[in-house]
């Protein structure tokens, strides 16, 4: 890439700055509010349970009002940032040339070693002060096992579901088993 394109990153930055300046990059970015942060590449076992929840999700939504967006889309949540989610629910009318996505009604996580800090705290409170997301959904990647924060009100509550759970997004009318979302993976039994 020319690297006219490639502006060096001046921070802190607003979330209009770095929308533009993403916008020239080869790679992609989140963008924390000050900061962009590179995009880093996931596993086999993170690409097959992303894969299993848009197949199940795309199903199960098929002629209801909202639908399942993977992690080409950026969310934009709290005040100013910038996010890419593994995957996330929209029920606002279809724009097809946007890019970003600013009513995200549920969002999903996968977790990886490299992320979960930032998954389960940073991401976890920009979800929760953006007003659109009622239901926030973290995957392990190596276990069959999520955390799920759900909006109550004012408040937020959080369920730990494992093995033969079933996920319950009563937002959409959507019920799933938990082990769907990770078929095709074997799992060492001391996890």
């Amino acid at each position: 890439m020319p690297t006219s394109l490639r502006k060096p990153i001046s921070t802190p930055m607003t979330r209009a700055e770095f929308l533009t300046w993403e916008a020239q990059q080869p790679i992609r970015y989140e963008f924390d509010g000050y900061t962009p942060v590179a995009m880093a590449g996931g596993t086999e076992a993170h690409a097959i349970i992303q894969a299993n929840l848009a197949a199940a999700l795309v199903t199960r939504l098929r002629g209801k009002p909202c639908r399942f967006i993977g992690s080409d889309l950026k969310a934009l949540v709290a005040d100013n940032s910038s996010r890419y989610p593994d995957g996330m629910v929209v029920c606002s009318p279809v724009e097809n040339k946007r890019t970003t996505v600013a009513d995200p009604v549920i969002v999903f996580e996968v977790l990886s070693p490299s992320t979960a800090s930032t998954d389960r705290i940073v991401k976890a409170r920009e979800y929760q002060v953006t007003p659109s997301i009622q239901r926030y959904i973290m995957l392990e990647q190596d276990r069959i096992g999520a955390t799920v924060y759900a909006r109550s009100r004012e408040t937020w509550t959080f369920e730990i579901l494992a093995d033969d759970a079933i996920l319950h997004m009563t937002e959409i009318g959507v019920e799933l088993p938990l082990a769907e979302l990770y078929e095709g993976l074997t799992f060492d039994e001391a996890n």
